[in-house]
């Protein structure tokens, strides 16, 4: 446990943030001159209380980036190993081709592009970042269970007359851990990065939301007033990306070793 001790660290402090921190935040918040020392981290752009934004600005972050990458793997996974077990190529290209397209546009302009089109919301982000993250999920898995497909045990499965369940959902899936494993960290990593993107550039959340990505954009003004209001938020979004990296690759070689 103590070769995570680091990485798991980051990884805790914000998503405890984001998870209980809404709970410590009261109802009615009062409201002073902005960018002053007179709270905790001070106050921001618009002087409310920086520690207060904080504890609530975790969600739309962290929570949305977890449900987005939860949501790539869920519709990529099935996507991938249906392209890999298909015996029919037409089905294979059908599948795949039009995820080329998609990867060749820049997911920042995809991100841009259908924000503007569906508007704001969580959902909204959500649905968006799965969309970028889901053909390149769904090329990991085909190509993992294109490797599987072709190894005696799969085939004995075949003569054997086993369901399509126990093929491609028990053995090939549970084949697939490791790899979609390995993938996992730099997914969390690329969705974070989308979510606070979208937040910074004031794409799918209100201009004002408590948000860690809106409050680096919106108090940036000020970083020389009040600089904890630009780097307490910042902080904990670089903090949450390095932990995810550190847990995700001492874990694979760990894995590698054994």
């Amino acid at each position: 446990m103590r070769r995570f001790g680091v990485g798991g660290l980051l990884i805790a402090v914000p998503l405890l943030l984001a998870l209980i921190g809404p709970l410590f935040v009261p109802e009615a918040q009062t409201r002073g001159a902005p960018f002053m020392p007179d709270h905790f981290l001070g106050t921001d752009f618009v002087g409310r209380d920086v520690w207060h934004q904080v504890l609530a600005g975790g969600q739309s972050v962290v929570l949305v980036a977890l449900l987005a990458t939860a949501g790539a793997y869920v519709v990529g996974v099935p996507w991938g190993v249906l392209a890999a077990t298909s015996r029919v190529r037409v089905v294979d290209e059908v599948l795949m081709r039009p995820l080329d397209l998609l990867l060749a546009i820049p997911s920042l302009l995809v991100l841009i592009l259908l924000a503007t089109i569906a508007g704001q919301g969580i959902a909204v982000i959500v649905g968006i970042v799965t969309l970028i993250n889901f053909p390149d999920v769904a090329r990991i898995s085909r190509a993992a269970a294109l490797e599987i497909a072709g190894r005696p045990a799969l085939e004995a499965m075949r003569l054997q007359g086993e369901s399509w369940w126990r093929k491609s959902i028990v053995y090939i899936g549970r084949s697939m851990v490791r790899t979609l494993a390995a993938d996992v960290g730099v997914r969390l990593t690329g969705a974070l990065y989308l979510v606070a993107s979208a937040s910074f550039l004031g794409i799918g959340v209100a201009p004002d939301a408590a948000d860690w990505a809106v409050m680096v954009d919106r108090n940036r003004g000020g970083l020389f007033l009040q600089p904890l209001a630009v780097v307490a938020p910042a902080l904990l979004i670089v903090a949450l990306s390095i932990g995810l990296n550190l847990v995700f690759d001492k874990a694979l070689r760990k894995e590698a070793r054994t």
